[in-house]
């Protein structure tokens, strides 16, 4: 029976490639789709050298679009691909526009959908990866779960008998099978950097960068704080955007680069002191790496990071975010521990739910 993998911009890869590893390793017949949401070496291409993946068997191109338009565009393109080829499972990750638009195709086609990494849950509708998470887990028949806080909002949701499964987290599979290699590249050497001396930043979620006072507020205090450690910043193209706008000049010792491969940037989370972010997969990162991790909002879709891993909600105000700092660098940061289940091995449980449904179908 045929799986087809969906992925479309940098965060799905690392956690569709674990997937997609077993999925071949086992014979199963698999269909491989890039939208092409994440489209240039930075952001994707590179991605699949890196993390061992096969080249897309289709490619959408979409590109960058308003959300509206991009997600229209995956809605005729991948129904055609479907309606060709008709495959019997569609796996689909996290929360960009792709999975949402992919996962709404396939059901009204009557395909089967798994979601891999279902159920967080910020609670927050002003985050368009809320509206695509919670859409995509309604739409699905195999809900893959990294925490036990999902299984909890799925429940809470009428979810709970929807084929639900605690199978850990595939970031941190592809994370435990690269991470030393990334190491060994020594990607601080690039920067000017020594390890365990410098501060990583990123930036883009809409109520960060969409507003201009936000933005260049906390772009202050980020300065105010890399006069204490060296602060590298890799900048999403959308946010470099709107420091265009912005159009003031970036004070203190912020280092801003282009957009870092997987391997390369990997090799940086490792090493950093601390990382100041606003994304949802970092934070699971720098809990799997034990490395102080500062988020950047009012809320966590992943609460497990700070129940029992490094990250801390510090939001914005500035008092705070220079507080939490200042506790990094003299070494009062709770070390954390690894999450359950978050053990290298979880795409290889998830394939094995997959192969008993495909089995169940068949027979």
């Amino acid at each position: 029976m045929l799986v087809s993998s969906v992925v479309g911009a940098r965060p799905n890869f690392m956690k569709i490639a674990p997937v997609v590893r077993e999925l071949l390793q086992r014979g199963v017949p698999h269909l491989f789709v890039h939208t092409g949401q994440h489209y240039d070496e930075s952001m994707s291409r590179v991605f699949f050298q890196e993390l061992e993946m096969p080249r897309p068997d289709v490619d959408l191109n979409v590109g960058s679009q308003t959300h509206a338009r991009q997600t229209a565009q995956i809605l005729v393109g991948i129904e055609e691909v479907f309606q060709q080829r008709r495959p019997d499972l569609v796996v689909v990750g996290g929360d960009v526009n792709s999975t949402a638009a992919v996962a709404l195709v396939a059901a009204k086609l009557g395909i089967p959908v798994a979601h891999v990494e279902a159920g967080l849950r910020s609670f927050d509708r002003s985050m368009p990866e809320e509206i695509n998470r919670v859409v995509t887990d309604h739409l699905s028949d195999l809900l893959f779960t990294t925490e036990e806080s999902a299984n909890a909002n799925l429940e809470r949701e009428g979810l709970g008998q929807r084929g639900v499964h605690l199978v850990g987290n595939c970031m941190v599979d592809t994370l435990r099978r690269h991470v030393d290699a990334a190491i060994a590249r020594e990607p601080w050497r690039d920067f000017g950097l020594d390890p365990g001396e410098y501060a990583i930043l990123t930036l883009h979620r809409p109520s960060n960068v969409d507003d201009m006072k936000a933005l260049g507020a906390l772009l202050g205090t980020i300065a105010v704080a890399s006069r204490r450690i060296p602060v590298l910043f890799p900048v999403h193209p959308r946010t470099r955007r709107r420091l265009e706008e912005l159009g003031r000049p970036i004070a203190g010792d912020l280092r801003l680069t282009d957009p870092l491969p997987y391997l390369r940037f990997l090799g940086l989370l490792a090493r950093a002191r601390l990382v100041l972010t606003d994304s949802g997969g970092i934070q699971e990162e720098t809990t799997a790496l034990g490395v102080p991790c500062l988020t950047l909002r009012a809320n966590t879709e992943r609460p497990v990071t700070v129940s029992h891993g490094t990250n801390r909600i510090v939001g914005t105000e500035r008092s705070r975010v220079l507080g939490a700092v200042e506790r990094v660098l003299l070494g009062d940061w709770p070390p954390g521990v690894s999450p359950p289940l978050w053990d290298g091995r979880a795409g290889r449980r998830l394939v094995d739910v997959i192969e008993a449904f495909l089995e169940r179908r068949a027979a």
